[in-house]
């Protein structure tokens, strides 16, 4: 009679590499967000719901490559999404938030808007990595 043991879990990249590889995935879901938003734009979607479509196709992007390419997690769980989708949520709320906030306080000059979004975006990727690793996918 054999039986079967548990798959052993992958071994957990270390900090760097879990960095770069978040990295390479935030660009990519960019790029899913944004390539999303222009598609739809250009069939004549209405602006705010080809916005909302095209963030949860990034996000969903996200989520599902940061999962397993990221932090290794070979099961999703509904209480995993959701906590992906409670902290994205969040961050998308700290980000827009930063960014006025920096409108707001930098002073006039050239790239001002660009700054702003720059810090704005950093935070929240910032959150997320810290937050992902520590909360969503910890093991």
């Amino acid at each position: 009679m054999t039986t079967t043991e548990p798959a052993a879990a992958p071994a957990q990249l270390g900090l760097g590499a879990q960095l770069s590889r978040f990295v390479a995935v935030g660009v990519l879901s960019a790029l899913v967000d944004f390539g999303a938003y222009q598609g739809l734009l250009a069939l004549g979607t209405w602006v705010h719901a080809a916005k909302a479509i095209s963030f949860i196709l990034g996000t969903t992007t996200a989520y599902l490559l940061n999962r397993r390419f990221t932090f290794g997690a070979s099961q999703g769980g509904s209480a995993r999404f959701a906590g992906f989708v409670l902290l994205y949520g969040t961050t998308f709320a700290i980000n827009i938030g930063m960014n006025a906030l920096m409108l707001a306080v930098l002073p006039a000059m050239p790239l001002r808007v660009s700054l702003a979004w720059v810090i704005a975006q950093g935070t929240a990727t910032a959150i997320n990595f810290v937050m992902l690793r520590t909360v969503v996918f910890r093991r």
